[in-house]
């Protein structure tokens, strides 16, 4: 998976730490990854509590996953149809372009993706 590409069309940056499907810290969508977890997005309190709401609680530790949670701030792989969602319901969180992986272009627009681009 060296050799992914970013929505850029470049290669695809680390999103963080043990993030994404795979827990390697990019957002690699193997073909077993059906969720598309593509977007390097950067938590919210509005996005975690509509995703909470729409029923994937990230916020919640838990330890058999040794899953942390997520506070606003921390950066995740997320499925690209849920940041989708959130687009839609105005709480979408910003998104890292270099690290989101080009397969979330199956879902939004480059375009979109831009508009709700991390500006550092």
């Amino acid at each position: 998976m060296a050799n992914e590409k970013n929505v850029l069309g470049t290669t695809l940056k680390l999103c963080c730490g043990n993030t994404g499907f795979t827990r390697e810290g990019f957002c690699y969508v193997p073909n077993s990854d059906f969720g598309n977890h593509s977007v390097c997005a950067i938590m919210t309190d509005e996005f975690l509590a509509f995703s909470k709401a729409s029923g994937n609680d990230l916020i919640t530790p838990n330890p058999m996953y040794d899953f942390k949670g997520l506070k606003a701030g921390d950066r995740w792989c997320l499925c690209a149809v849920r940041w989708y969602h959130a687009v839609a319901a105005n709480v979408a969180p910003p998104v890292i372009l270099e690290a989101s992986n080009a397969k979330a272009l199956e879902v939004v627009g480059l375009d979109v993706l831009k508009a709700h681009a991390h500006e550092p």
